[in-house]
Parts: structure tokens; C-alpha cells; sequence
């Protein structure tokens, strides 16, 4: 497998043999200045799999649309035109997945880790409390509430797969999967695995700095459990087309 490289706010990795596709990740708040450490070992599972990973490193703010257009473009730009591929989100991620100004129709499916659709209020509690002594309100756009609408009007992708983790406390997975599911053609599963919000991160910076002992033997397991979840389902899924 060869090194990460960076080209521009895309990090990219190249499997040692190309065989499943190209990956779109996004990252979670606070985890996607640096994916290629914050997920580091997730998305290095899953090259090893044989899918080209291209994740996008940006800082989140208040406007999502915005954000969500900006890491559309990016990876249209490296991918083609013409060429689909399987999206993967984590947290916030999902969220900008879902909002990508094509609906949907460029990839192949999506796959949505620990989605997360809170307020901004609940998300970065400190707002809450600032707005109470200055009198203002902050919201994300668009807001929690907006963000689902749009997917029941806008989101025409009907391959998506909704990975919960079972101690997570912040998911909100099912209220998505009944907005999928109320769509026409709608194919969207559910699945559960054992963890909590941060499974899906990875020990790549504490391994960075401290050298390959400190990393945890079953950490590396569960998220290559996640990694094969996540190729097992794509793989289903062509063996259904076909």
C-alpha cells in the first residue's frame, strides 16, 4: 500500500491493488482537520480492501449547504464526471453526504456511520449559554429539522447503509432510516455493531507518537470489523444488480 498524499483538502490513499472502487469519506466535528490521522486505521482497512480512499479535511462550521457543496465539488473534481462512487460519512459527515447538491445521483450508495443531525446549540453547548448572556440564537444551516426535509425532498441515492454503534448515546440513525424508507424505491438498511460515537475513530495519532505499543490489539479489530461491514454490504449489493 503506498503513503498518504495530500492534494489540496483531499487526502489520498492508494490500495496496493485497485479492485472495489473509490471511497468519498467525510469525517466527523473535530476529527476531519486530519482524517488521515483521526481515521487513520478505518480508512487504511478498508484500502487494504481494495478501495481507493479520498477523504476531505475541512474545519465544521454553521453553514452545511455550504460545506456540503464545497466537498462535492472537490471530489467530482478528482473523480470524473462519470465515474460513481461509494460515499462514507461519520457523524457530521453523513449530514454533508446527504446534502451534496446531486442528491445523491452520483454515487453508487452511501454509507452512514453514527449519523448525527443535533442543533448547533446541543452540538457546541457553550453557544447555549452564550446566547442566553447576549441575546442571539445560533443554528446550523440548514437546521436539524430543514436537514431531514430536504432529504425526504431532495435525496434520490436508495442504497444507503445506516451503521449504529450499540453504546452510542448521541445517534440518530432510526429517525433517518424512517425518512429514507418513506421515499419511493427506497432500499436502506440498518445495522448495529458494538461500540460508542468515536468507534468509527482511530488510534493513528496516539500510535504517531508513541509508537506501535500503544495501540490497543482489539481497537484495531473492531474497526476492521467495521471496514468489512462496510465492503460485505457493497458487495451484497452488486451480487443484487447483478
Amino acid at each position: 500500500m503506498t503513503r498518504w498524499r495530500q492534494r489540496g483538502d483531499i487526502w489520498e490513499l492508494e490500495p496496493a491493488a485497485l479492485e472495489r472502487g473509490t471511497l468519498e469519506f467525510i469525517g466527523g466535528s473535530y476529527l476531519a482537520a486530519s482524517p488521515q490521522l483521526s481515521y487513520r486505521r478505518l480508512l487504511e482497512a478498508l484500502a487494504a480492501l481494495g478501495w481507493r480512499v479520498r477523504a476531505w479535511s475541512y474545519v465544521p462550521g454553521f453553514d452545511h449547504q455550504d460545506q456540503a457543496n464545497h466537498a462535492w465539488r472537490r471530489f467530482r473534481q478528482l473523480r470524473g464526471v462519470d465515474q460513481a462512487s461509494l460515499r462514507l460519512g461519520h457523524s457530521l459527515g453523513c449530514k454533508l453526504h446527504l446534502l451534496a447538491p446531486d442528491g445523491g445521483r452520483g454515487s453508487k450508495s452511501l454509507v452512514c456511520l453514527s449519523f448525527n443531525n443535533f442543533s448547533a446549540e446541543r452540538s457546541v453547548p457553550l453557544l447555549a449559554e452564550l446566547g442566553q448572556q447576549f441575546n442571539f440564537r445560533s443554528e446550523f444551516s440548514p437546521s436539524p429539522e430543514e436537514t431531514l426535509k430536504q432529504v425526504a425532498r431532495n435525496y434520490r441515492q436508495p442504497r444507503n447503509l445506516l451503521v449504529r454503534f450499540n453504546r452510542d448515546q448521541i445517534d440518530q440513525s432510526k429517525r433517518l432510516l424512517g425518512v429514507l424508507q418513506s421515499r419511493p424505491g427506497d432500499a436502506s438498511q440498518l445495522q448495529e455493531l458494538p461500540g460508542d460515537h468515536l468507534a468509527p475513530a482511530s488510534a493513528g495519532l496516539r500510535q504517531n507518537l508513541l509508537g506501535k505499543w500503544a495501540d490497543d490489539p482489539t481497537r484495531q479489530q473492531a474497526l476492521d470489523r467495521i471496514a468489512r461491514s462496510i465492503d460485505d454490504w457493497d458487495c451484497e449489493g452488486k451480487k443484487a444488480i447483478g
